[in-house]
């Protein structure tokens, strides 16, 4: 059935910022992973089951899965025929704009609950992607905005202010902090957790605490990430691959696609369709 998934990955040159998806995905694994947009994804077939907050939610027909920035989460099908669906990525500042201007949300805006059955909403979405496939800028700009107005009115409201920092979660960000300056080269637990004057299982018990997910996977996330932007840039996905650590193309190729969704050649070359426009 793997042979039955499909999905773009792409941008719409006058949606600034916005990555957007269509997938129907059968046997596909998501591994826990964070975005730094928003996560707006309509299901239009079968359930999505993806891990947040610490338990598993289910996203069906007509249901919206949403997720904050920076929130870790997984996703994968509730069922053997899979689930297609249908998202949106707008940026944490567009999402703040729109909520000053449509919203009484006080604080950073964000989503309450991750799934909301709401399929007018859910159809608002794909009236977004075939807008933008369509190059109607003024609808899918405009659809966008109502949709997002929608999610928030509905459900959404200020997001929790980060609590007083321990020292523990000190230490967490200085070892967050000499991963992203070692990305290519990271030390050890052990070395990692000597050099900040914590002992390993302290050190990870913190830095799972604070950012959701043990540091060799906060890694690989953080390698994903900063390979996009060397796509983006237009640098060659061998070349990336090493850039951030990985040991050739291969091995970003199998991280990438269970992170992104698509592999690294073909969400570049939808990005490189975008700038040649």
């Amino acid at each position: 059935m793997a042979g039955s998934e499909r999905a773009r990955h792409w941008r719409y040159g006058e949606l600034p910022g916005v990555d957007l998806l269509r997938a129907w995905y059968v046997e596909k694994r998501f591994v826990r992973h964070t975005h730094e947009n928003f996560v707006i994804a309509a299901i239009t077939d079968g359930v999505e089951v993806f891990h947040h907050g610490g338990a598993d939610q289910y996203a069906g027909p007509g249901a919206l899965a949403l997720v904050n920035p920076e929130t870790p989460h997984t996703g994968r099908a509730g069922g053997p025929e899979g689930w297609r669906y249908g998202a949106v990525y707008p940026s944490p500042q567009l999402v703040a704009e729109i909520a000053a201007e449509t919203t009484a949300i006080r604080g950073t805006p964000g989503f309450s609950n991750p799934v909301l059955d709401d399929p007018y909403a859910a159809g608002l979405v794909h009236e977004v992607l075939r807008a933008a496939d369509e190059g109607n800028a003024l609808a899918a700009d405009t659809l966008l905005r109502v949709v997002v107005t929608r999610l928030l009115r509905l459900n959404g409201g200020p997001l929790p202010q980060r609590a007083v920092r321990t020292a523990g979660a000190r230490t967490a960000a200085r070892a967050r902090a000499v991963l992203e300056e070692r990305m290519a080269d990271p030390p050890t637990l052990e070395r990692l957790a000597a050099a900040l004057g914590a002992s390993p299982f302290a050190l990870l018990r913190a830095f799972r605490e604070v950012y959701g997910m043990p540091p060799h996977t906060w890694l690989t996330d953080a390698r994903v990430r900063h390979a996009r932007r060397l796509l983006d840039a237009g640098v060659a996905p061998a070349e990336a691959a090493v850039a951030v650590g990985f040991t050739d193309q291969p091995h970003l190729n199998r991280h990438f696609s269970r992170i992104v969704g698509v592999p690294p050649g073909a969400y570049q070359r939808e990005r490189k369709n975008v700038q040649d426009r």
